[in-house]
């Protein structure tokens, strides 16, 4: 197989904890109002992921919604999180949690029961704390890079990104990719760029086009010449419009499609479409579309040794269907 020809993806499947969020970003359709959402307990989760299919998905993405850093119930989520972690992991799937920006302490403490985690940076440029982050004040970029710098510090495989089409220019576009880059260049831990075009939804209150489809392959070419070559671009495949602009942010450097999920929660007017159909987009022009775990080979070493353990087994697994 050439492997310079290989697409990656990652089976899998996501748990909210919570929908509620202090945040109010003006084009999301994920949050509810805090105390108007009842948070999903173990006891269903554990119904959620009893029903999937085993040795079929690897990932369990943790998003969750966010309480504000000085809540009284700030611990009680963390905590709930974290047990909702051990519980995929106890059941043998491999987490990977999005929670919002995490103190430092939150951080470590995750650490222990993911195999990665991630944040999207979104956009540095300051400007839009006025506009579409004028209600959501852990947009705050200088608060998300810390969160970039602090996963670096604690070897945590990361993955972040950026939302395109939020009022940003060209150039804060790029100074975003650059910030990333040099984030990289100190600690080597980002997996994955995603590079998330806006699509509008039905819940938000922002009214404003979709981001164009011919920026996006420009934004992936410019993406794999800003960043490091270790770091992979991501594009999420039920915001591209259609296959030939999926194949064209490919030929344009993009080499991973992220989770695959029954749902997307961040963006639920979007369906993703099936395996197989995204393989018979794809093999024609040569690309094999295939399976990968939340953590990178190159990064399994950083985790303790329990979920090295873990994360071995399915290596084992994937070597014998072969």
């Amino acid at each position: 197989m050439d492997v310079s020809r290989i697409i990656t993806y990652s089976p899998a499947y996501t748990l909210v904890p919570t929908y509620e969020c202090f945040n109010r970003c003006a084009y999301c359709n994920f949050r509810t109002d805090p105390g108007q959402d009842a948070w999903l307990t173990l006891e269903d989760a554990a119904l959620q992921l009893q029903s999937l299919s085993p040795r079929t998905v690897s990932e369990i993405l943790i998003l969750s919604g966010e309480i504000h850093p000085k809540s009284s119930r700030r611990l009680q989520w963390f905590e709930h999180i974290y047990r909702m972690c051990e519980l995929a992991l106890s059941m043998g799937f491999l987490p990977h949690t999005n929670a919002g920006p995490l103190l430092y302490e939150e951080m470590a403490q995750l650490k222990l029961a993911n195999v990665s985690m991630g944040l999207m940076l979104e956009q540095t440029a300051l400007h839009l704390l006025e506009t579409v982050h004028r209600h959501a004040p852990s947009k705050d970029p200088a608060l998300r890079l810390q969160q970039l710098e602090w996963a670096g510090e604690l070897r945590i495989p990361f993955t972040t990104g950026l939302l395109l089409g939020l009022g940003e220019t060209d150039t804060e576009r790029q100074e975003t990719l650059k910030v990333i880059a040099q984030s990289h260049q100190r600690w080597g831990h980002i997996q994955e760029v995603i590079l998330q075009p806006y699509r509008p939804g039905h819940q938000e209150d922002w009214s404003t086009v979709g981001f164009a489809m011919e920026g996006l392959v420009e934004m992936v070419a410019i993406a794999r010449d800003l960043l490091p070559s270790d770091i992979a671009i991501q594009i999420p495949p039920n915001l591209v419009e259609s296959p030939q602009h999926l194949l064209a942010c490919i030929d344009a450097g993009a080499r991973d499609l992220g989770g695959i999920v029954p749902l997307d929660h961040v963006n639920p007017d979007y369906e993703h479409g099936a395996i197989s159909q995204l393989s018979q987009h794809l093999s024609p022009q040569g690309w094999t579309l295939q399976p990968r775990l939340p953590i990178y080979p190159h990064f399994d070493e950083w985790l303790p040794e329990s979920l090295q353990q873990a994360v071995q087994s399915w290596r084992h697994h994937a070597s014998q269907q072969i």
